[in-house]
Formats: structure tokens, sequence, C-alpha cells
């Protein structure tokens, strides 16, 4: 049977939907990997085999750009491959995780990936203040922040968002009860009829929510499509994944103070003379950022795989 390339647009357990076809004319195959091989991510390309109508084998993956994962003590879960920015999406109500967004944050500088910042819901007027100043702490590093209101103003949402997504491969991600749906369903207007066929295609019945997926976005005026992938919400953000080396230098704050200890392997937790807990201890450096670095530091001696 034919060799051919395509892009993972969809990944449940060991079942993968590569789009062979291109924006303009999708052609979806259901694939699977040699042995038990499951490296693959959504976002990647394959070089694939078919070997029925709507069945191929993947041969090989190709050489990646980014790789976007999280992992626990056991093993690591590929988030995304191949993308450029990074949304993570909060609102206004429920309260979000500072946890959450910071991990992402430092999974991004790790991976090497853009990362923005939408705070959804300023609608809700009484709480917008304080959200405000809770997301100003991603914005103070220079992470940029978004303001929209999917559900009161469909239309500047999609105004702000879009032209930060043309030309660009994105993943959204956020924890359930930040309307992240709500806006991938604006940004991709037939979304749901994209999650059913590739539901059906893999074959995955009514678990529509529980696979990561990636979006064609129509082409603008200059010609310029991208891709939207949408992961489902969860709660955790693992990155046990990352060595004591690059959790530093993945906080971005820490850059300026890195070098400035008097210990060339200080662990800025409890050493005399680091730079880096001078910063704590003048405000230049958020006491929570810091207590992050710490567990997260814990978490890189716990791996077990």
């Amino acid at each position: 049977m034919s060799e051919m390339t395509g892009t993972i647009v969809a990944a449940h357990g060991r079942h993968y939907l590569a789009d062979v076809g291109g924006a303009q004319s999708p052609e979806f195959l259901q694939c699977v990997t040699r042995g038990k091989k499951t490296n693959v991510a959504v976002g990647d390309i394959v070089h694939l085999k078919r070997t029925s109508n709507d069945q191929a084998v993947i041969e090989k993956i190709a050489e990646r750009t980014t790789l976007l994962y999280r992992s626990d003590q056991y093993k690591s879960k590929l988030l995304a491959a191949n993308i450029t920015r990074l949304f993570i999406v909060v609102a206004t109500e429920p309260s979000f995780a500072d946890d959450l967004v910071s991990r992402a944050l430092v999974a991004c500088e790790a991976a090497g990936v853009e990362a923005h910042l939408i705070l959804n819901k300023v609608d809700v007027e009484a709480l917008l203040p304080r959200a405000r100043e809770r997301a100003g702490l991603y914005a103070s590093l220079g992470y940029p922040l978004h303001e929209v209101s999917a559900k009161a103003d469909p239309d500047g949402a999609v105004a702000t968002l879009m032209p930060l997504l043309q030309g660009q491969s994105s993943i959204f991600i956020g924890q359930s009860g930040m309307g992240k749906s709500s806006m991938i369903n604006l940004l991709v207007p037939d979304a749901d009829i994209a999650v059913r066929e590739i539901s059906e295609a893999l074959d995955t019945g009514k678990h529509t929510t529980t696979f990561t997926r990636l979006y064609r976005l129509p082409a603008s005026e200059n010609g310029e499509g991208g891709n939207i992938i949408d992961s489902p919400g969860f709660q955790e953000f693992g990155l046990y994944h990352l060595t004591e080396g690059m959790l530093e230098r993945a906080f971005v704050e820490f850059k300026p103070f890195l070098g400035g200890c008097k210990y060339y392997n200080c662990r800025h937790l409890a050493e005399p003379q680091c730079a880096i807990l001078d910063a704590v201890a003048d405000g230049k450096i958020a006491k929570i950022r810091h207590e992050l670095y710490a567990q997260l530091l814990h978490e890189s001696a716990q791996t077990l795989y």
C-alpha cells in the first residue's frame, strides 16, 4: 500500500487519527503504531503506510520543533507537538489555581513555547479586580494577558483572539469551568461537528471530552490559517521530567539573579548568600512562585521512570 504523510489530529489511548488531505480537503485515517509504542502526540507530522481504505500504520514521526508534556512520578503524557503558542484560560469565576497556571508557564519555558493568558468572563464586574490582580502577577513577568467575555461579548472575543492564532499552531488549556470550550466553539464554528466526526472515526463512543484534538482554522484574508489544539480539562500538571537545571531556567524572573549565588551548585532553597532567596526577600520574586519552584524540585527528585 502507498506511503504518505499526515498530521495527527486526535489521540485517544493508543488510537490516533491522521489528516492526510490537509486544511483544504481533509481526509482522515485511523492509525496505530507498530508494537506497543505510544509516543505519538497530537500535532505530530507522521509518515504512514496505508493498510486499507481508512486505516494506516505510523512508520515514523517527523522531527518535532516543540513537544509539550506533563508527567507524574510514574509516566509522562504527551500534550501536543509542533506548537508555537499555549493559551492558558483563566476566569473571574470560578477561581483559578495559580499552581496550574505557573506549572503551565514553566512547561512552556522548558519546551520553548510562547505562553499567553486569557482572562475570560470579564463582564463579571464584582470579581474582576481580584482576578485582574491575580493574573497581573503573570503579566508582570512578561506573559501577554488578553481579556475577553466569550459569552457576553463573543464578537469582541473573536476579534481579540483570532489575530493571535493565525499562522500559529496553538494549544488551549484550562481547568473546567473557565469557558475554554465556549472559546473554542467561537473560534472554530463547526467544532462540535468535527468532534462528532473524530469520535466516530476513533470509535470512542460518547467520550468526546477525553481526547486531545486539533482543529484547522479558516484562512484569513492574507491566506494564513493555523491550528488550534484543544486538550481535555485537567486539574494536575505534573512536571516530574524537568531537571534542576531546567527548572531554575524555566522561572523567567530568576534569570537576572542566576549566577549571583555564593555556591555554583546552589539549589536556591536554604543556602547562604543565595541571590534568588535574597530577591524573594526583597519582593523581586513572588513568594508563591518560589514556593512552586521548591515543590517542583522536590517532585523531580521522586521520579521513578
